[in-house]
Protein backbone atom coordinates (compact mmCIF):
# COMPACT_ATOMS: atom_id res chain seq x y z
CA UNK A 1 0.00 0.00 0.00
CA UNK A 2 2.86 2.19 0.80
CA UNK A 3 4.59 1.96 -2.48
CA UNK A 4 1.49 1.81 -4.41
CA UNK A 5 -0.49 4.82 -2.78
CA UNK A 6 1.27 6.45 -0.21
CA UNK A 7 4.70 6.83 -2.07
CA UNK A 8 3.36 8.12 -5.21
CA UNK A 9 0.67 10.84 -3.94
CA UNK A 10 3.75 12.30 -1.97
CA UNK A 11 5.78 12.23 -4.86
CA UNK A 12 2.90 14.09 -6.34
CA UNK A 13 2.71 16.34 -3.97
CA UNK A 14 6.44 17.43 -3.58
CA UNK A 15 6.21 17.96 -7.46
CA UNK A 16 3.59 20.58 -7.29
CA UNK A 17 4.76 21.80 -3.96
CA UNK A 18 7.00 25.12 -5.76
CA UNK A 19 3.53 26.34 -7.41
CA UNK A 20 2.14 26.80 -4.46
CA UNK A 21 4.63 26.61 -1.25
CA UNK A 22 8.00 27.94 -3.07
CA UNK A 23 9.29 29.11 0.57
CA UNK A 24 9.67 25.59 0.98
CA UNK A 25 11.97 24.07 -2.34
CA UNK A 26 15.25 24.77 -0.58
CA UNK A 27 14.29 22.93 2.70
CA UNK A 28 12.79 19.93 0.92
CA UNK A 29 15.60 19.89 -1.87
CA UNK A 30 18.11 19.29 1.64
CA UNK A 31 15.31 16.51 2.70
CA UNK A 32 15.39 14.73 -0.57
CA UNK A 33 19.34 14.96 -1.02
CA UNK A 34 19.72 13.78 2.45
CA UNK A 35 17.63 11.11 2.33
CA UNK A 36 20.20 9.33 -0.46
CA UNK A 37 22.59 8.36 2.37
CA UNK A 38 20.05 7.14 4.19
CA UNK A 39 18.67 5.15 1.97
CA UNK A 40 21.96 3.07 2.02
CA UNK A 41 21.77 3.11 5.16
CA UNK A 42 18.61 1.09 5.52
CA UNK A 43 19.73 -0.99 2.79
CA UNK A 44 23.31 -2.19 5.01
CA UNK A 45 20.40 -2.54 8.00
CA UNK A 46 18.97 -5.23 6.40
CA UNK A 47 21.87 -7.44 6.37
CA UNK A 48 22.18 -6.34 9.91
CA UNK A 49 25.08 -4.18 9.70
CA UNK A 50 25.24 -0.60 10.54
CA UNK A 51 27.85 1.56 9.01
CA UNK A 52 29.14 4.84 11.47
CA UNK A 53 31.11 6.08 8.12
CA UNK A 54 29.03 6.40 5.22
CA UNK A 55 29.70 10.21 5.16
CA UNK A 56 33.05 9.47 3.41
CA UNK A 57 31.40 8.97 0.74
CA UNK A 58 29.00 11.59 1.11
CA UNK A 59 32.14 13.41 0.89
CA UNK A 60 33.93 11.49 -1.87
CA UNK A 61 30.51 12.89 -4.26
CA UNK A 62 30.69 16.30 -3.26
CA UNK A 63 34.19 17.37 -3.27
CA UNK A 64 34.40 15.17 -6.63
CA UNK A 65 31.40 17.31 -7.74
CA UNK A 66 33.59 20.26 -7.06
CA UNK A 67 36.71 19.12 -8.64
CA UNK A 68 35.23 17.92 -11.96
CA UNK A 69 33.50 21.53 -12.26
CA UNK A 70 36.57 23.38 -11.88
CA UNK A 71 38.55 21.04 -14.11
CA UNK A 72 35.92 21.60 -16.73
CA UNK A 73 35.29 25.72 -16.56
CA UNK A 74 32.50 27.53 -15.20
CA UNK A 75 31.08 24.78 -13.19
CA UNK A 76 30.78 22.34 -15.44
CA UNK A 77 27.82 20.65 -16.23
CA UNK A 78 25.40 19.30 -13.81
CA UNK A 79 24.71 15.70 -15.60
CA UNK A 80 28.28 15.26 -15.58
CA UNK A 81 29.28 16.15 -12.01
CA UNK A 82 26.44 13.74 -11.10
CA UNK A 83 27.91 10.95 -13.30
CA UNK A 84 31.25 11.66 -11.95
CA UNK A 85 30.36 11.54 -8.22
CA UNK A 86 28.48 7.96 -8.91
CA UNK A 87 32.02 6.90 -10.33
CA UNK A 88 34.12 7.86 -7.67
CA UNK A 89 31.34 6.13 -5.18
CA UNK A 90 31.79 3.32 -6.96
CA UNK A 91 35.23 2.82 -7.06
CA UNK A 92 35.56 4.36 -3.15
CA UNK A 93 32.83 1.72 -2.34
CA UNK A 94 34.88 -1.18 -4.07
CA UNK A 95 37.79 0.01 -2.33
CA UNK A 96 36.53 0.41 1.26
CA UNK A 97 34.08 -2.31 0.55
CA UNK A 98 36.48 -5.35 0.13
CA UNK A 99 37.71 -4.68 3.84
CA UNK A 100 34.63 -4.06 5.34
CA UNK A 101 32.59 -7.25 4.17
CA UNK A 102 34.90 -9.36 5.52
CA UNK A 103 33.66 -8.24 9.20
CA UNK A 104 30.96 -8.07 10.84
CA UNK A 105 28.84 -6.13 13.18
CA UNK A 106 30.13 -4.12 15.58
CA UNK A 107 33.75 -4.29 13.74
CA UNK A 108 31.73 -3.46 10.61
CA UNK A 109 30.91 0.35 12.19
CA UNK A 110 34.18 0.64 13.45
CA UNK A 111 36.38 -0.10 10.39
CA UNK A 112 33.39 2.32 8.08
CA UNK A 113 34.25 4.99 11.10
CA UNK A 114 38.24 4.49 10.64
CA UNK A 115 38.28 5.16 7.19
CA UNK A 116 35.97 8.15 7.45
CA UNK A 117 37.81 9.46 9.77
CA UNK A 118 41.25 9.33 7.67
CA UNK A 119 39.33 10.71 4.80
CA UNK A 120 38.27 13.69 7.12
CA UNK A 121 41.89 14.06 8.28
CA UNK A 122 43.59 14.19 4.31
CA UNK A 123 40.51 16.84 3.28
CA UNK A 124 42.02 18.75 6.48
CA UNK A 125 45.40 18.69 5.66
CA UNK A 126 45.72 19.19 1.97
CA UNK A 127 45.12 22.97 2.02
CA UNK A 128 45.90 23.62 -1.42
CA UNK A 129 44.08 20.98 -2.89
CA UNK A 130 40.98 21.10 -0.49
CA UNK A 131 40.85 24.16 1.14
CA UNK A 132 41.27 22.77 4.51
CA UNK A 133 38.54 23.22 7.23
CA UNK A 134 37.30 26.52 4.85
CA UNK A 135 35.77 24.21 2.25
CA UNK A 136 35.82 23.81 -1.32
CA UNK A 137 34.00 25.95 -3.08
CA UNK A 138 31.58 24.57 -5.96
CA UNK A 139 30.44 27.06 -8.45
CA UNK A 140 27.11 27.02 -9.99
CA UNK A 141 27.31 24.49 -13.54
CA UNK A 142 24.95 24.74 -16.09
CA UNK A 143 21.72 22.74 -16.11
CA UNK A 144 21.21 20.57 -18.71
CA UNK A 145 23.10 23.09 -21.45
CA UNK A 146 21.70 25.93 -19.69
CA UNK A 147 23.00 28.75 -18.09
CA UNK A 148 20.24 29.67 -15.06
CA UNK A 149 19.92 32.59 -12.68
CA UNK A 150 20.29 31.34 -8.50
CA UNK A 151 16.44 30.98 -7.96
CA UNK A 152 15.85 28.81 -11.58
CA UNK A 153 19.06 26.68 -10.97
CA UNK A 154 17.51 26.49 -7.14
CA UNK A 155 14.13 25.35 -9.08
CA UNK A 156 15.88 23.00 -11.20
CA UNK A 157 18.08 21.12 -8.53
CA UNK A 158 14.84 20.58 -6.56
CA UNK A 159 12.94 18.83 -9.07
CA UNK A 160 16.33 16.56 -9.66
CA UNK A 161 16.84 15.49 -6.21
CA UNK A 162 13.06 14.56 -5.99
CA UNK A 163 13.65 12.74 -9.11
CA UNK A 164 16.61 10.82 -8.17
CA UNK A 165 15.05 10.09 -4.69
CA UNK A 166 11.77 8.55 -6.08
CA UNK A 167 14.02 6.77 -8.47
CA UNK A 168 16.31 5.58 -5.25
CA UNK A 169 13.80 4.42 -3.63
CA UNK A 170 11.44 2.40 -5.71
CA UNK A 171 15.03 0.46 -7.09
CA UNK A 172 15.75 -0.19 -3.46
CA UNK A 173 12.43 -1.66 -2.93
CA UNK A 174 12.93 -3.91 -5.73
CA UNK A 175 16.41 -4.71 -5.22
CA UNK A 176 15.17 -5.98 -1.44
CA UNK A 177 12.87 -7.79 -3.04
CA UNK A 178 15.29 -9.90 -5.53
CA UNK A 179 17.42 -12.81 -5.11
CA UNK A 180 20.38 -10.88 -3.92
CA UNK A 181 17.59 -8.34 -1.39
CA UNK A 182 16.37 -11.78 -0.15
CA UNK A 183 20.08 -12.85 0.36
CA UNK A 184 20.91 -9.99 2.47
CA UNK A 185 18.34 -10.90 4.92
CA UNK A 186 18.93 -13.94 5.20
CA UNK A 187 22.79 -12.69 6.10
CA UNK A 188 20.88 -11.32 9.29
CA UNK A 189 19.02 -14.14 9.93
CA UNK A 190 21.58 -16.83 9.42
CA UNK A 191 25.02 -16.25 7.21
CA UNK A 192 25.89 -19.63 7.37
CA UNK A 193 22.45 -21.51 5.66
CA UNK A 194 23.17 -18.88 2.99
CA UNK A 195 26.99 -20.66 2.50
CA UNK A 196 25.38 -23.71 2.00
CA UNK A 197 22.83 -22.29 -0.77
CA UNK A 198 26.27 -21.79 -2.40
CA UNK A 199 25.34 -18.17 -2.27
CA UNK A 200 28.79 -15.68 -1.37
CA UNK A 201 27.69 -13.45 1.56
CA UNK A 202 30.79 -11.22 1.18
CA UNK A 203 30.04 -10.91 -2.48
CA UNK A 204 26.38 -10.37 -1.83
CA UNK A 205 27.28 -7.60 0.97
CA UNK A 206 29.86 -6.08 -0.74
CA UNK A 207 26.94 -5.59 -3.89
CA UNK A 208 24.31 -3.98 -1.44
CA UNK A 209 27.39 -1.62 0.10
CA UNK A 210 28.41 -0.32 -3.39
CA UNK A 211 25.01 0.92 -3.63
CA UNK A 212 24.86 2.41 -0.81
CA UNK A 213 28.14 4.16 -1.45
CA UNK A 214 26.93 5.42 -4.61
CA UNK A 215 23.53 6.87 -2.99
CA UNK A 216 25.71 8.73 -0.30
CA UNK A 217 27.67 9.91 -2.98
CA UNK A 218 24.96 11.39 -5.05
CA UNK A 219 23.30 12.53 -2.36
CA UNK A 220 26.28 14.25 -1.47
CA UNK A 221 27.22 15.89 -4.66
CA UNK A 222 23.50 17.02 -4.69
CA UNK A 223 24.28 19.20 -1.19
CA UNK A 224 27.70 19.96 -2.34
CA UNK A 225 26.61 21.78 -5.71
CA UNK A 226 22.72 23.37 -4.33
CA UNK A 227 25.27 24.96 -1.44
CA UNK A 228 28.30 25.91 -3.39
CA UNK A 229 30.56 24.65 -0.92
CA UNK A 230 31.87 21.57 -0.08
CA UNK A 231 34.18 20.92 3.83
CA UNK A 232 35.44 18.46 5.16
CA UNK A 233 32.87 17.89 8.26
CA UNK A 234 31.13 16.12 5.11
CA UNK A 235 33.43 13.29 5.96
CA UNK A 236 33.12 14.32 9.82
CA UNK A 237 31.80 11.13 12.21
CA UNK A 238 29.08 12.81 13.14
CA UNK A 239 27.76 12.93 9.89
CA UNK A 240 27.44 9.76 9.38
CA UNK A 241 25.92 9.48 13.05
CA UNK A 242 23.19 11.51 11.60
CA UNK A 243 22.85 9.36 8.73
CA UNK A 244 22.21 6.12 11.23
CA UNK A 245 19.85 8.64 13.32
CA UNK A 246 17.92 9.40 10.47
CA UNK A 247 17.24 5.76 9.60
CA UNK A 248 16.22 4.75 13.11
CA UNK A 249 13.77 7.73 13.24
CA UNK A 250 12.17 7.14 9.77
CA UNK A 251 12.15 3.53 10.33
CA UNK A 252 14.84 1.00 8.87
CA UNK A 253 12.19 -1.70 7.87
CA UNK A 254 10.97 0.22 4.49
CA UNK A 255 13.12 2.16 2.58
CA UNK A 256 10.26 5.31 2.65
CA UNK A 257 11.20 5.55 6.47
CA UNK A 258 14.62 7.55 4.84
CA UNK A 259 12.07 10.29 3.43
CA UNK A 260 10.04 10.29 6.77
CA UNK A 261 12.99 10.25 8.80
CA UNK A 262 14.85 13.16 6.81
CA UNK A 263 12.10 15.48 6.76
CA UNK A 264 11.43 15.00 10.59
CA UNK A 265 15.04 15.18 11.22
CA UNK A 266 15.18 18.33 8.95
CA UNK A 267 12.13 20.13 10.04
CA UNK A 268 13.00 19.66 13.84
CA UNK A 269 16.75 21.15 13.35
CA UNK A 270 15.19 24.30 11.51
CA UNK A 271 12.87 24.77 13.73
CA UNK A 272 14.30 24.05 17.05
CA UNK A 273 17.54 25.60 15.62
CA UNK A 274 15.05 29.26 14.89
CA UNK A 275 13.31 29.18 18.16
CA UNK A 276 15.26 27.09 20.62
CA UNK A 277 18.86 28.51 19.69
CA UNK A 278 21.47 25.84 20.36
CA UNK A 279 19.33 23.25 22.11
CA UNK A 280 18.44 21.49 18.82
CA UNK A 281 20.06 18.84 19.49
CA UNK A 282 18.72 17.87 22.65
CA UNK A 283 15.46 18.39 20.90
CA UNK A 284 16.33 15.74 18.03
CA UNK A 285 17.72 13.29 21.55
CA UNK A 286 14.39 13.79 23.18
CA UNK A 287 12.78 12.70 19.97
CA UNK A 288 14.69 10.16 19.08
CA UNK A 289 14.23 8.63 22.48
CA UNK A 290 10.38 8.55 22.29
CA UNK A 291 10.61 6.57 18.68
CA UNK A 292 13.11 4.03 20.42
CA UNK A 293 10.51 3.77 23.54
CA UNK A 294 7.00 4.14 22.12
CA UNK A 295 7.61 3.72 18.27
CA UNK A 296 10.62 1.08 18.13
CA UNK A 297 10.19 0.31 13.94
CA UNK A 298 10.21 4.07 13.68
CA UNK A 299 7.64 6.26 11.95
CA UNK A 300 6.68 4.61 9.44
CA UNK A 301 6.41 1.61 11.24
CA UNK A 302 4.20 3.21 13.34
CA UNK A 303 2.15 4.48 10.63
CA UNK A 304 1.98 0.89 9.00
CA UNK A 305 0.45 -0.31 12.64
CA UNK A 306 -1.91 2.56 12.80
CA UNK A 307 -3.08 1.94 9.24
CA UNK A 308 -3.35 -2.16 10.06
CA UNK A 309 -5.62 -1.27 13.15
CA UNK A 310 -8.20 1.17 11.10
CA UNK A 311 -8.56 -1.67 9.12
CA UNK A 312 -9.31 -4.36 11.48
CA UNK A 313 -11.90 -2.18 13.08
CA UNK A 314 -13.38 -1.71 9.43
CA UNK A 315 -13.31 -5.19 9.16
CA UNK A 316 -14.86 -5.95 12.35
CA UNK A 317 -17.21 -3.39 12.08
CA UNK A 318 -18.11 -4.93 8.33
CA UNK A 319 -18.46 -8.28 9.86
CA UNK A 320 -20.70 -7.42 12.77
CA UNK A 321 -23.01 -5.30 10.42
CA UNK A 322 -23.34 -8.48 8.18
CA UNK A 323 -24.32 -10.59 11.00
CA UNK A 324 -26.83 -8.33 12.17
CA UNK A 325 -28.33 -8.53 8.68
CA UNK A 326 -28.57 -12.01 8.44
CA UNK A 327 -30.22 -12.13 12.00
CA UNK A 328 -32.84 -9.53 11.15
CA UNK A 329 -33.10 -11.44 7.83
Amino acid sequence: MIMRIVFPALVLLAAINPLFFPQWDAFLTIVFAKALPVIGIILLLQAGQVSFGHAMFFAVGAYCAGFVGRWMGGGGEIVILLVAALGASVVAGLFVGIFVVRYRYIFFAMLNLAFSMVLFSLLEKFIHITGGSDGFRIARPTFFGQQLSRSDFELGIYYLALVLLAVSIYGVWRLLDSPIGHALKAIKTNETRVEYLGISPRRTLLIGYVVSAVLAGVGGALVGVFQGIATPDYAYWTRSGEFVFVAILGGAGHVTGALAGSYVFEFIRVTAAAYLGDTWQLTLGVVLLGIILFAPSGIVGLLIKLGNRVRGVNKKRSRSSIGKAGEIA
